[in-house]
């Protein structure tokens, strides 16, 4: 992973002091909530319903075990012993005094960690791909363009105040497992007939009240060109993208304003005024950054284990896990394991102080010191051996969260909703924990197979429901919660917007909604391979619908 060098540990201090004298003068009443809020939220800082929470950046989602240890010590010496895994990548706190915060950022510094530019109109952290530097299917590591990214847009003097926040994710494999088609600007990898390496660019994605998909912009940008592009892309959006009304002002809409082909050109026009400027990205550049992410040494082994296979033999919770919280590595003998922050009735995303630590011992004994969050709200260990996945496995058990459902119907991505944010309508984690309750049963979880359940408690979308092969969204009704259904999105290589199916249901009637859609689907799939989203889109909503409202 990156290391900081001198220029980044003196950047990341000058910031932690500026911010510790900032809130010196916020509590001595120098500064008032007005003046204090645009400062506090460059740094991370929000103030939700019922405290202060602190929103600490996880570069691409990717640290280490000494890294993790510390968001343990923070989450149990300021928090209430617990932190929140996000939708991208980052961690939340949602308990710290506004005191504490620059002690809080002063030991995130001892690790080279920061909250910086993880709120305001600004550009975001860079999420990639969760399996990235490990995946079989991967064309190439997408991290070290993430990292590039990273230092090129922090506090950058021109996008440091953009209309809206800005959003970047990468992807490095055909297989989009970083959502790269419903990001501000989405980039995949890809090599040219010449074996060269590339990006394929998207712009103009995005959820929240307007969702909408990405446009592909180029089909081939050569990797000097990255930064350059970039650029010219913010510069586009700083010049023209609204400021007037903030529900209007993300890029997604400049793009369904102004029209692919106009903004495009415009895109163009300023890139080939910056093309060969100081923007253009050396080769030898690239390489002293990808060096960063050389990775471990791993072993050629067997692409079975016989270790694994007597336990899956033996124990069905293994065998559960086994089957479904491991994805293929480049190098055979090794894996990459999913720990589940999905237990059943638990709340998405969520890890204690203990479970942290837990994480980062084993990591360090099983995983080369190497952890990812993935903005499913997951944590992954990229590099397992095979022959070792029973013993962490008992680890996992130990820690409480060994659950083998990633990617099934308790795998549910959440935010916080009403019990914690100042903007939300509706309250979503009790609704997460009731449906995975109701599905929590192993057996059941298997029948029904893959099927992505996203909740947000407000139109801003943080749940990401509108891409959910099932999605929830809260919303107040006369002083009371109702939870709209969308059906048939997805945030993959085939992306697609879910589509409101009808009336809202009560906070009562939501669950009973849901098991309707999934005894629907289970009666009309073609096989047991035949994936919910695969079912929809063949069969459409009319199913579903009378399901849920009757046949009138």
């Amino acid at each position: 992973m990156y290391r900081y060098d001198e220029f980044d540990a003196s950047f990341v201090s000058q910031r932690t002091d500026q911010f510790k004298d900032q809130v010196r003068r916020r509590l001595a009443g120098e500064l008032s909530e007005d003046e204090f809020k645009p400062l506090r939220l460059m740094n991370g800082l929000y103030l939700q319903l019922h405290a202060y929470m602190l929103r600490v950046a996880i570069p691409y989602g990717t640290l280490n075990g000494r890294q993790m240890r510390k968001l343990a010590h923070i989450a149990r010496t300021y928090d209430k012993g617990y932190g929140h895994f996000t939708t991208r990548q980052n961690i939340q706190f949602n308990w710290p005094r506004l005191e504490d915060t620059p002690k809080i950022l002063e030991e995130l510094a001892e690790v080279e960690m920061h909250a910086i530019q993880t709120s305001g109109n600004c550009i975001r952290n860079v999420t990639a791909d969760h399996f990235a530097g490990a995946a079989a299917d991967e064309i190439a590591d997408p991290r070290p363009y993430a990292e590039i990214l990273r230092q090129w847009s922090s506090l950058h003097p021109e996008f440091s105040f953009l209309p809206r926040k800005f959003k970047i994710a990468i992807t490095g494999a055909p297989h989009d497992r970083a959502a790269v088609q419903v990001h501000d600007i989405g980039l995949q990898l890809t090599r040219n007939d010449a074996g060269e390496t590339g990006f394929v660019v998207y712009v103009g994605g995005g959820l929240g009240r307007t969702p909408m998909i990405g446009r592909k912009v180029r089909e081939f940008l050569p990797e000097e060109d990255l930064l350059a592009y970039s650029e010219a892309i913010l510069r586009v959006y700083n010049r023209y993208g609204r400021r007037d009304n903030k529900f209007k002002a993300r890029i997604k809409i400049l793009m369904h304003e102004t029209g692919l082909e106009e903004l495009k050109a415009d895109i163009e026009q300023e890139f080939e005024k910056i093309r060969f400027g100081v923007l253009l990205l050396p080769d030898e550049e690239v390489r002293r950054i990808e060096a960063y992410f050389a990775p471990p040494p791993l072993e050629v082994g067997s692409a079975t284990s016989a270790a694994v296979e007597a336990r899956r033999a033996s124990d069905a919770a293994f065998a559960q896990f086994a089957a479904h919280n491991l994805n293929p590595h480049r190098v055979p003998g090794y894996t990459s394991v999913t720990l589940s922050m999905k237990p059943v009735g638990g709340i998405p995303g969520d890890a204690t102080d203990a479970q942290m630590d837990a994480m980062a011992d084993l990591a360090e004994q099983y995983g080369h010191d190497e952890i990812r969050i993935s903005h499913e709200q997951n944590v992954i260990l990229p590099h397992v051996k095979l022959d070792d996945l029973p013993a962490l496995y008992d680890g996992l058990v130990a820690a409480g969260i060994a659950e083998g459902n990633a990617g099934l119907i308790t795998d549910i991505i959440a935010c916080p909703g009403m019990d914690f944010c100042a903007l939300a309508t509706a309250r979503s984690i009790p609704v997460a924990q009731r449906i995975s309750e109701r599905f929590g049963a192993a057996e059941r979880q298997a029948e029904i197979g893959e099927l992505k359940i996203k909740i947000s408690g407000c139109i801003n979308a943080c749940g990401h429901h509108h891409v959910g092969h099932i999605g929830i969204l809260g919303l107040e009704k006369k002083g009371e919660e109702f939870y709209q259904v969308t059906l048939g999105g997805s945030a993959n290589e085939n992306t697609s917007i879910g589509e409101i199916v009808g009336r809202g249901f009560s906070s009562e009637e939501v669950v009973d909604a849901v098991e309707k859609l999934v005894d629907t689907y289970l009666g009309l799939r073609s096989g047991k391979e035949e994936t919910f989203l695969a079912a929809y889109r063949r069969l459409g909503e009319e199913p579903f619908k009378e399901a849920l409202y009757g046949a009138a």
